[in-house]
């Protein structure tokens, strides 16, 4: 959901129907033009860096207030913010610092997360997590800095969109990911560790009508949440370019592949991602260290094009996000979940999306994609 899909516009029009909106914490300087003016141009100087992140900071904070003002002081705020992200400690104590209801940690296990945040005991903390294994691990060292999560994502590698939750692309197919499996083995967990009921488990990936709720429901889930049918909204804060290419791609369209933060991830096949995935082994082979970020903040703790990493992506993932969020069509790397959209091709409201989803009501003139 980023760079800049789900920011503040998004975030502030879902949670003003009384659900959660969440702002994608990457690079949100993109959406004001006063701040890319001031670091767009930024490369070789010393503090390039340093006044990137400033600038992003600000963008930030600007997103959550415009998210508060939007949601008209109903449903509650989250920022998601990557772990994988060389700014995430920063990014994190923004959001507590603007008080958001719930920080969002994916990509990469938050053990760090109880710390950042104890002087914000009413701050929700969610991570992001994929099979039974990582819920026992985390909430276990969690238990030990006296703090439980307020909520764990459960994110199915096979269906979700973006970077995902498995080792290598192969693994995304492991039946260990089920949510059949991973959310009652979460539950019988937690009932041995004595905090049964204490930590809600919230599916992701492949949702897109009201029997996939109740039939995630029935399995021990006590919510869901969903980004591609978000993304396709007219609500949603990237280009109306960007949410066609989600909303008319096929099954076909959507392959997996490395990313340059050395996670599986899921995306449309846009002539740049089938050129990339063409040239990939040739990128690889000469992979090499380079001397600085290509874009000068280094938005990755690790990155494969930087550091020289054969066995992760070769491309500037910050690049190729910031020209989807533009609907540059021809260069952007377009994240997509696996699964159909309820409305097919047509890019609808968030209102007509929730209704739907709780409802089952179809907006006026359309067929359901999905039979409750």
């Amino acid at each position: 959901m980023g760079v800049g899909v789900s920011a503040g516009g998004l975030a502030g029009a879902v949670a003003r129907l009384d659900s959660v909106g969440t702002i994608s914490s990457v690079d949100l300087r993109r959406l004001h033009p006063d701040l890319m003016e001031q670091t767009g141009h930024l490369l070789k100087e010393s503090d390039a860096a340093e006044r990137i992140n400033a600038a992003n900071i600000e963008a930030l904070k600007r997103e959550i207030r415009r998210a508060r003002v939007l949601s008209e002081g109903r449903g509650a705020l989250a920022v998601n913010v990557m772990k994988a992200l060389s700014q995430y400690e920063a990014y994190v104590r923004c959001a507590l610092e603007e008080g958001v209801d719930a920080v969002v940690v994916g990509a990469g296990l938050p053990l760090d997360l109880p710390e950042l945040a104890k002087d914000h005991p009413h701050t929700a903390l969610i991570p992001i997590l994929s099979d039974a294994r990582g819920v026992q691990l985390l909430v276990r060292k969690w238990e030990k800095k006296g703090r439980l999560p307020d909520a764990i994502v459960i994110e199915h590698p096979r269906l979700a969109g973006g970077h995902l939750g498995a080792a290598k692309v192969a693994d995304l197919q492991d039946p260990r990911f089920n949510f059949e499996n991973v959310i009652p083995a979460a539950r019988e967990f937690f009932k041995n560790a004595g905090i049964e009921g204490e930590i809600p488990l919230i599916a992701a990936g492949g949702i897109s009508c009201l029997a996939d709720i109740q039939r995630l429901q029935a399995l021990g889930a006590a919510g869901v949440q969903l980004g591609t049918a978000f993304a396709v909204t007219q609500e949603c804060d990237a280009a109306p370019e960007f949410k066609r290419v989600l909303a008319e791609a096929r099954p076909e369209d959507v392959v997996e592949f490395i990313s340059v933060a050395g996670l599986p991830a899921r995306g449309v096949r846009t002539p740049w991602l089938e050129k990339y995935i063409r040239i990939e082994s040739k990128l690889k082979a000469v992979a090499h260290v380079k001397k600085q970020c290509n874009m000068a903040f280094d938005c990755l703790a690790h990155c494969g094009l930087r550091d020289g990493v054969s066995s992760m992506g070769q491309f500037c993932i910050d690049q190729q996000l910031g020209h989807a969020y533009a609907g540059q069509t021809e260069k952007g790397l377009f994240f997509r979940g696996a699964g159909m959209l309820p409305f097919g091709s047509r890019i609808a409201s968030v209102q007509e999306l929730m209704v739907w989803l709780l409802g089952s009501i179809m907006p006026a003139a359309l067929t359901p994609e999905c039979i409750t």
